[in-house]
């Protein structure tokens, strides 16, 4: 089956979850690819497997040679020890719902390969009714995460502006990306759980060195911590920290994936790719939070859980 195809399906089957992003009315789908609402506002599938939700043009700082080394970062595993924890949050919250289906979203999903690898990572261990949505401003992000992953609803769109009804998500992951906290409390259910990851001060900070030389400040991420704790009640944290090996071949990648190489010389990226292996920093906070004054009593359950089997932070 093509791409458009198997995306028209998830469409159909998820069309009570969608809401005009222009007038916010009623969505379905007609001719045959497209998504039209009750006031005929039209969106079509991309043959690629996506539908681009954005109202206008928008300028994106993360071009298709970034996102596809960010990818390639992600196929290396750097980023396994957040996709495994999120994973085990995800199944302990599942394990404690009442809902029959689970809907997954990743806000800011970028090139989607952490929501395709944590979808995969809880198929593989339960038989759960889950359904992937990824939401991204990068046309070229999106592009590559449905090229990757059929089975989950791509959506270019903005964070501001998502094309989702009120109350449609159990979870809602945020990782590395901006955050628009009015809407995730919108299409948050009750009893759902949002969950943000954002780098810790010594995140990369061997290439922030090797760029900047001490000329530029430490990296803070206070004013982020203090943004999601006003916004949410949060249930827990957890603080990774370790150190990696990165191969040669795969040097270049890393330092195409993140902004830190933005603005530094040539020079000193050079001296990096000239080396023959190098020793990065994994720096990430975890955090996860429900919707203020709402306590219920599963989340009650998913708390108690955490607090014996982990350290809570």
């Amino acid at each position: 089956m093509k791409k458009i195809d198997i995306a028209k399906n998830l469409l159909i089957s998820n069309k009570d979850m969608l809401s005009c992003p222009k007038c916010h009315s009623n969505m379905f789908i007609k001719n045959p690819y497209s998504l039209i609402c009750q006031n005929n506002h039209c969106f079509d599938l991309s043959k690629r497997g996506y539908v681009n939700f954005l109202l206008g043009s928008v300028k994106v700082n993360y071009n298709k040679e970034m996102l596809n080394s960010r990818y390639i970062v992600s196929q290396y595993g750097f980023f396994n020890p957040i996709i495994d924890k999120i994973t085990q949050l995800i199944r302990k919250k599942i394990n404690t719902s009442k809902n029959s289906q689970v809907r997954i979203l990743d806000a800011g999903c970028g090139e989607g390969y952490h929501l395709s690898s944590i979808i995969k990572n809880l198929k593989s261990g339960g038989n759960y009714n889950l359904q992937g949505i990824g939401i991204d401003i990068s046309k070229d992000g999106i592009s590559i995460a449905s090229s990757h992953s059929k089975e989950i609803i791509w959506c270019v769109g903005d964070l501001a502006n998502t094309p989702y009804k009120n109350g449609q998500f159990d979870i809602i992951t945020n990782i590395f990306s901006p955050s628009n906290y009015f809407e995730f409390n919108r299409i948050l259910r009750d009893d759902g759980l949002v969950i943000k990851v954002v780098p810790g001060s010594n995140y990369l900070i061997e290439l922030r060195n090797g760029f900047y030389q001490g000329e530029k400040d430490n990296y803070s991420n206070e004013n982020v911590l203090q943004k999601f704790k006003e916004n949410f009640h949060v249930l827990y944290s957890e603080h990774i920290h370790h150190k990696t090996y990165v191969e040669k071949k795969y040097i270049k990648d890393f330092i195409k994936m993140t902004p830190l190489s933005w603005g530094s010389s040539n020079e000193s990226i050079v001296q990096f790719l000239n080396q023959d292996s190098l020793k990065l920093s994994v720096d990430f906070i975890i955090l996860v939070g429900i919707k203020q004054s709402k306590d219920q009593p599963e989340n009650k359950q998913f708390l108690e859980y955490y607090k014996s089997e982990y350290h809570h932070s």
